[in-house]
């Protein structure tokens, strides 16, 4: 399961950029990693870790902009066509779940 953060914040004042920071390092120290520029994702092993880390980003959204968060399975993340110029590369694998053998 990935969680995708996706957000328009402004940056028009010393006020909304330290907003704009906080969320961003709230999303990286939760785990996230940047896909592009204000789109972030995180891969959870089940429902109940995705549900955990939307209320946590849903308890930091900064009080002005745009937030949007989306869950969607594994199967639907690896759906995903991505593009770099012309060429098309495939997306991010999720990460290997611990062996412990």
């Amino acid at each position: 399961m990935w969680v995708l953060a996706m957000f328009d914040l402004p940056v028009d004042t010393k006020k909304a950029r330290r907003n704009y920071a906080l969320f961003r390092k709230l999303l990286l120290k939760d785990g996230f990693t940047r896909m592009q520029f204000s789109v972030y994702a995180r891969h959870c092993a089940s429902e109940e870790s995705a549900s955990v880390h939307v209320g946590r980003v849903e308890r930091n959204v900064p009080p002005d902009g745009e937030v949007r968060l989306i869950t969607i399975t594994d199967k639907q993340f690896e759906r995903m066509r991505v593009f770099w110029g012309k060429l098309r590369k495939p997306p991010e694998p999720a990460p290997c779940q611990l062996e412990l053998f």
